[in-house]
């Protein structure tokens, strides 16, 4: 009887524990191909505005969160709306608002594409079609507008059209606009245009630059010139530097800028975060990852969001990719036209243009053992570290970076022949090679006096044995 109900109980069970994962969720081997894991992130909450009760979103272009604020730029509403967590976590209606009073005159937005709150409450808005920034206090109070510099590097004829924006801790703008390929604009405290900065490398191949010589004026002037590629999405770190993207697929698609706008994000994974590796051509969709937006999540980690195939790839702070989840479609965890990525903490808001909704994923258990592994490395607590990235195998074992991490603590313990095994297991060269030569100047220095008693007794040995033959022939001879 007992085995007849344990029978029946495993069928009524079986959906719920073998129920399909939520997303998609993937990582890719040393081979560069596609090894399917458990669910890193799983969604939480899916939001509209109407189920807000506040109307349908119209091509939504602009997210930023803050604490326990979300800001979601309504723009073709022309209305930035506030969000706020409750009690019990879930995100309700707080606000709306639709133009700034100025000087006692209402003058509404008019298709605002962000929104930044500084550490002081202060809001900055890309306000895109009235062409100017606009800076209002924690209570919506108008303070002070930022227009079209008077400069030369910027043409007469030019249109000021900020769309994406960030405040330093120095109080510095740094403003991405449109049709402006310099890099980013920069405006100091008081508002004052200060200059660009972190221009994107130009790349030019060799054959259109050969081409380019030997053509006559008229052919050059009918060429593209050899200029940067403009920025799409910029977001600050906890440190102050600032993550931008850009998605014309000829330089970096992602990089992170210091104060004088060079690139220091760190690339040490099997590849570079670039996005997919290996991609097809399925459903009309074809070419690289391009990324429209980053953000940095407060373990040095971030996330980019590839308006290609919608999904979000999520890199450690060595650049190594932790996991790839989401996709293209119409149903929960995936999207349909990407524009905007933001983070709580640990917990992330995907923007999408078409479907007018946010998405909100949180951390599953397996998800949050590989962030305690990378937390107890950047703590200095290599031991916890390994045993975190152990029980990460065990839910998964091939997680790449499980056994990469294990290495890792390892060569931070001195336990080198440890890290070697554990770094070749999956051909991490880069890591095997630091490795090895540390665990040969470990054992040069353990063995130093052996090896020069054994070149002392080699140097030696010839005459000593000369000479004994000498001597026993003279004896000999007597």
């Amino acid at each position: 009887m007992s085995k007849l109900l344990n029978f029946f109980l495993f069928f009524a069970l079986a959906p719920a524990l073998f129920a399909a994962p939520t997303n998609y969720t993937y990582n890719y081997d040393f081979w560069n191909e596609q090894v399917s894991s458990p669910d890193a992130y799983r969604v939480s909450a899916y939001i509209l505005g109407s189920s807000l009760g506040i109307g349908n979103f119209r091509d939504p272009q602009g997210l930023f969160v803050r604490d326990n604020r979300v800001y979601v730029c309504d723009s073709g509403n022309n209305r930035i709306v506030l969000l706020t967590e409750g009690e019990k976590g879930e995100l309700v209606f707080s606000r709306t608002v639709s133009a700034a009073l100025i000087d006692g005159v209402e003058s509404p937005f008019d298709y605002p594409m962000d929104l930044f709150e500084d550490r002081d409450g202060f809001l900055y808005i890309a306000d895109t079609n009235n062409q100017r920034i606009l800076k209002l206090d924690r209570d919506w109070n108008y303070v002070s507008s930022i227009h079209k510099p008077d400069d030369q590097s910027i043409g007469a004829t030019a249109e000021f059209l900020p769309v994406k924006l960030v405040v330093d801790f120095a109080g510095r703008l740094f403003v991405q606009c449109r049709n402006i390929n310099k890099g980013l604009m920069e405006f100091d405290n008081r508002g004052s245009f200060a200059g660009y900065m972190g221009a994107n490398k130009v790349v030019v191949s060799l054959i259109d630059y050969a081409w380019k010589f030997v053509s006559t004026q008229a052919q050059k002037a009918r060429m593209d010139l050899f200029i940067p590629t403009e920025y799409n999405n910029l977001c600050l770190d906890r440190d102050g530097f600032i993550y931008v993207t850009n998605s014309s697929g000829q330089t970096e698609p992602v990089r992170r800028l210091n104060a004088m706008g060079q690139d220091i994000l760190i690339r040490n994974g099997y590849e570079d975060p670039i996005g997919d590796l290996a991609y097809g051509n399925a459903g009309g969709i074809s070419g690289r990852s391009k990324f429209i937006d980053v953000a940095a999540l407060d373990n040095d980690s971030y996330a980019c969001f590839d308006r290609i195939r919608g999904r979000i790839f999520i890199y450690d702070f060595q650049g190594n990719l932790l996991y790839v989840f989401g996709g293209l479609g119409n149903r929960e965890g995936y999207f349909l036209q990407p524009v905007a990525i933001e983070n709580s903490g640990l917990s992330i808001f995907a923007l999408d243009s078409r479907a007018a909704a946010l998405t909100r994923f949180d951390l599953t258990g397996y998800g949050a053992k590989i962030n305690e592994a990378l937390d107890e490395y950047q703590g200095g607590r290599y031991e916890s570290s390994a045993e975190k990235w152990e029980a990460v195998l065990k839910m998964n074992g091939n997680y790449d970076l499980a056994y990469i991490g294990i290495g890792r603590a390892a060569l931070r313990q001195g336990e080198y022949q440890k890290a070697m095994k554990y770094y070749k297991l999956k051909h991490y060269r880069k890591g095997y090679g630091k490795a090895f030569q540390l665990y040969r100047k470990e054992w040069m220095e353990e063995n130093l006096w052996k090896i020069l008693i054994i070149l002392a007794l080699a140097a030696a040995g010839p005459p000593l044995v000369r000479f004994a033959l000498k001597m026993a022939k003279e004896i000999r001879e007597a």
